[in-house]
């Protein structure tokens, strides 16, 4: 079965629908693929062998019952390693957490993918407790991009974007925190989304940031983050952090296109913040969608310190007893980090949250005028794995940390976005920020969608080398 990793998702699930293809033969495909090439990205920190055979069985056998199969039936994917699997640790990165039981259970997206009739191949590789942009995990060994295995694939869901782009498996999960979803899909050239904080469950996940902590899956194409993304859409009452509106499908809106959205550019900030590639790839998509007008987004990048420093102070909380008892078992880099977080004022964060409520009010006076507005993804395109900085604008500015200039301020008011990869010849991928108001995923899906088919955005599987 040559080729059967090249599928889409969708297009693999109409296979074992029609019986063209067996969901044990796409099992054994994708894991025959990790076992190719994993070994020179290093997405995975767990293939999941097993329950991917016993899972592709089932649906197979759903089908000779002549039972109506799901939407996603037959389709491999995996993970960050940061959702529970039944059976695995759930390590989140870390060193510290492999002392941890097995998770007694699934997360609820694991389930919602499951019931959805997709097939779990493995866990994926990230950033510590997901601190970081480039996911050069000291525990588990960077992961590479697939595009250039001497560079970064971005973090913190590293593993999730390199999967999905070097073939491995046609869909995976991530989080986004400060942009752990768009940087990494910038970088490896794939779509990725972070919908409205709250809107997907996150219960089953290891948190970072409860207040930013978003989920959402990767694909190779955007009706396949679109198919995805409603598979994942639930009411859990149990998952406070989980909004009370209705699931709201967004596959069947696809086909409408852009017509009647109001389309800007994001400028000041935006533009100042980017190299020239970024602004490039940014153009090419707004030439496409005939977008000229220039919109600001007030004091940007005051929220992205403010977005720094909830985040600090909210994630060194989370593990000071383990910075107490366990401080060589951190990433130094980012135990030295939580340790200065734990030491900010009060007065600091509770100023950063007011400013938060001020940003938001004033990002969504923009939005009176615009249903969409779009950015670059990343600064640059992604640097060498160990650079320590790079070059922006004539400055030599941190590696690590910069990576996130674009995704931080839209993080910080939990925005739905969805980064579209942007193909320029004879240059690494540097994805475009397709930014819409809150719970409105479904317009900039459509605006992803609309590209993909004319082109603009593309996302081919890469054979690492």
């Amino acid at each position: 079965m040559n080729g059967l990793h090249e599928l889409t998702a969708l297009d693999a699930a109409a296979k074992v629908r029609s019986g063209e293809v067996t969901a044990q033969a796409l099992a054994e495909a994708a894991l025959a693929r990790v076992a190719a090439v994993d070994g020179r990205v290093n997405a995975f920190t767990e293939v999941t062998r097993e329950r991917a055979l016993a899972e592709a069985a089932a649906v197979d056998a759903a089908r000779a019952a002549g039972r109506t199969l799901p939407l996603l039936a037959g389709v491999p994917y995996a993970v960050k390693n940061l959702f529970d699997i039944e059976g695995l640790t759930t390590l989140a990165g870390s060193k510290i957490n492999r002392d941890l039981p097995p998770a007694s259970a699934d997360c609820t997206l694991v389930g919602q993918m499951k019931a959805a009739g997709a097939v779990l191949v493995g866990a994926l590789n990230m950033d510590e407790y997901a601190f970081g942009f480039t996911t050069e995990n000291t525990h588990y060994g960077p992961c590479r991009n697939p595009h250039d295995l001497t560079r970064i694939a971005g973090g913190s869901s590293g593993g999730s974007a390199a999967a999905v782009a070097a073939g491995m498996v046609p869909l995976t999960l991530g989080t986004d925190t400060n942009g752990s979803i768009r940087v990494p899909a910038s970088l490896c050239g794939v779509f990725g989304i972070k919908p409205t904080y709250g809107r997907l469950s996150r219960k089953g996940s290891y948190p970072f940031t409860g207040s930013f902590d978003h989920v959402g899956p990767f694909a190779r194409s955007a009706r396949d983050l679109a198919a995805a993304y409603d598979a994942l859409q639930c009411i859990d009452q149990g998952d406070p952090a989980q909004s009370a509106r209705e699931v709201e499908p967004t596959s069947g809106t696809l086909a409408k296109g852009v017509d009647g959205l109001r389309i800007a550019i994001a400028g000041d900030y935006f533009e100042s913040h980017a190299t020239p590639a970024a602004l490039q790839a940014r153009d090419i998509v707004a030439a496409a969608l005939g977008a000229s007008r220039r919109v600001t987004l007030p004091q940007a990048q005051l929220a992205r310190g403010a977005a720094f420093m909830i985040t600090a102070v909210e994630g060194s909380q989370l593990h000071l007893p383990d910075l107490r008892t366990r401080p060589d078992d951190f990433d130094p880099l980012i135990r030295d980090r939580f340790i200065a977080n734990a030491l900010a004022p009060a007065a600091w964060y509770m100023q950063a949250q007011r400013f938060r409520r001020w940003f938001h009010d004033q990002v969504m006076h923009v939005f009176e005028t615009v249903d969409i507005v779009i950015a670059p993804a990343t600064p640059t395109h992604a640097t060498p794995i160990g650079a320590p900085a790079f070059e922006l604008n004539g400055a030599q500015v941190p590696a690590r940390p910069s990576m996130g200039l674009l995704t931080q301020p839209l993080s910080f008011i939990g925005l739905p976005i969805v980064a579209v990869p942007v193909p320029q010849p004879g240059l690494l991928p540097i994805g475009v920020q397709v930014i819409a108001r809150p719970w409105h995923e479904a317009d900039a899906l459509r605006v992803a969608a609309w590209l993909e088919a004319r082109g603009v955005a593309q996302s081919p599987v890469v054979n690492p080398v």
